[in-house]
């Protein structure tokens, strides 16, 4: 990215933020602290950085609130949650909120590195405003293009929108029921639990994307990582 990352960690407990700073500090990127949601508003209001870590649970309110209002003026801004909250509901309603990604505590700093990792690939697709080129294909998402060995491939708008998820999510298995919550978000009470397989045998089908996307059995899909 030829501009500086700039990554803010909302977290108050300070070993954990120590050690995120730790593990994500890179030459690229300028890393800021913070272990309240005041000083968290102050800083992200002012620079509008490239990705927030946010813990949920803070000393003077909820991180969900501060997530609200990144998404009210509209900055461009990746947010990942952090929690220990980790029921469905729980996910569900922080990305329903808005955030990215939602990892839940205790995690790995190696996993959440790779998560980071991947919203930043995804943010620097989107400004680049290029088209994501992986192997033989040519995923342009802003002008709805998408080609296989340079021809183009018609996607259905539910299919453009689980590839998008699934090729900004390299090498991470996306749950079945995280998948149906961000794919049908026309407020429908019912999906059938056959849709989503439907939907991936299609793009699978079109794409002739068996060695790319996986069925993780028991949990979800990926687009596997490869030599790109």
């Amino acid at each position: 990215m030829n501009k500086t990352v700039q990554i803010v960690i909302v977290e108050d407990d300070k070993d954990l933020a120590n050690g995120l700073c730790k593990a994500l500090k890179d030459g690229g990127r300028s890393i800021v602290s913070c272990e309240d949601l005041r000083s968290a508003r102050d800083q992200i209001f002012l620079t509008s950085p490239t990705l927030v870590i946010l813990d949920i649970n803070l000393p003077d309110g909820s991180g969900l609130d501060l997530v609200k209002e990144i998404r009210a003026k509209n900055l461009p801004t990746s947010v990942i949650l952090l929690s220990a909250n980790d029921t469905d509901s729980d996910v569900v309603k922080g990305l329903e909120m808005g955030a990215d990604d939602y990892v839940t505590k205790p995690f790995s700093l190696s996993v959440l590195r790779a998560r980071v990792n991947t919203q930043l690939r995804k943010r620097e697709t989107e400004v680049s405003g290029d088209a994501m080129v992986i192997d033989k294909y040519s995923f342009d998402f802003e002008r709805m293009i998408f080609t296989v060995d340079e021809t183009e491939v018609s996607l259905s708008k539910i299919e453009q929108r689980l590839l998008k998820m699934l090729v900004s999510n390299r090498g991470i298995t996306l749950s079945r029921d995280d998948l149906v919550d961000r794919l049908w978000t026309d407020g429908a009470e019912f999906v059938d639990e056959n849709a989503l397989s439907v939907a991936v045998k299609r793009l699978r089908d079109k794409l002739e994307a068996k060695d790319y996307i996986k069925t993780v059995y028991g949990l979800g899909y990926m687009w596997v990582k490869n030599n790109e």
